[in-house]
């Protein structure tokens, strides 16, 4: 199975259209009843998630009857679709509104991210901000480029490589356990500079556009990190897991860092994982 350009560009359509009609009219416009917890009181959902899912997944069963769709407020209700991740034919990873604890806060700091994958790889990714209209898109192969609302487009490069006490990052180490999340958090200050969004939308999109040099994650779920990990690496990073394994589509389990090359991945690991 083959994704054509073509199909990318209807892809970036349904992103695009969906944040118009969907998510863009109910930012800083949500009624109390628009929003629910999930799992906590920063794990939520709120309609625009729950409708431009719905509204892309949509548009993708008309195009690609047969393949398919993880959206992560339908894994909810149907959580085989991920380990069916490893091996579907063709499948369509959707995230609504990453970062939906900002969006409901009324920060203009979320996206819509959207994953190819065919037989356990990813080979195309868009990550929209809809408060921009900025794209990035990554095809295997092919780079990552970001495309500006207003049709200008450039390729995405990683950060040049620097010493530990020069780089910018960010560990997200809300779900970590202890002592891992006391250690991360205290070796961070070995950093030049960290930043926190609570979005892995702007994180890959910062990483792989070289403003920052690292991100980390210790929680892997398939709609935060497929498209966002092809356009680092595509942009010329290095990402793996914790133990130095690639990520692929389908798990869940361990930690994530991207870097400018695998010698940094090895510093960030070492000295600011612990591990």
């Amino acid at each position: 199975m083959t994704i054509s350009d073509t199909d990318i560009l209807f892809l970036g359509e349904c992103v695009r259209q969906a944040a118009q009609a969907e998510i863009m009219p109910r930012f800083r416009n949500l009624g109390a009843a628009d929003v629910s917890e999930k799992t906590s009181a920063t794990d939520l959902v709120t309609q625009a998630d729950l409708l431009a899912e719905h509204r892309i997944t949509a548009a993708l069963k008309e195009r690609f009857p047969a393949a398919l769709i993880v959206g992560e407020e339908a894994y909810d209700a149907d959580k085989s679709v991920v380990p069916a991740l490893a091996n579907a034919e063709l499948a369509f990873v959707i995230d609504p509104v990453d970062g939906t604890f900002n969006f409901a806060a009324g920060l203009p700091v979320f996206g819509t991210i959207l994953a190819v994958t065919v037989r356990g790889e990813t080979v195309a990714g868009i990550i929209h901000d809809p408060v921009l209209g900025d794209t990035v898109t990554a095809i295997k192969g092919a780079g990552a480029f970001l495309t500006r609302q207003d049709g200008q487009s450039s390729k995405l490069k990683v950060a040049e490589p620097a010493a530990l006490n020069q780089m910018v990052g960010g560990i997200s180490w809300g779900h970590m356990d202890e002592p891992d999340r006391s250690r991360t958090c205290a070796n961070m200050a070995k950093a030049r500079m960290t930043f926190a969004f609570n979005c892995s939308a702007y994180e890959y999109w910062m990483v792989a556009s070289g403003k920052l040099h690292f991100i980390g994650h210790s929680k892997l779920m398939p709609w935060d990190h497929l498209a966002g990990v092809l356009a680092h690496q595509e942009a010329g990073g290095h990402t793996a897991k914790f133990d130095g394994t690639p990520y692929r589509p389908g798990e869940i389990s361990g930690g994530i860092i991207s870097a400018p090359d695998r010698e940094s991945w090895q510093t960030i690991r070492r000295e600011i994982i612990g591990h």
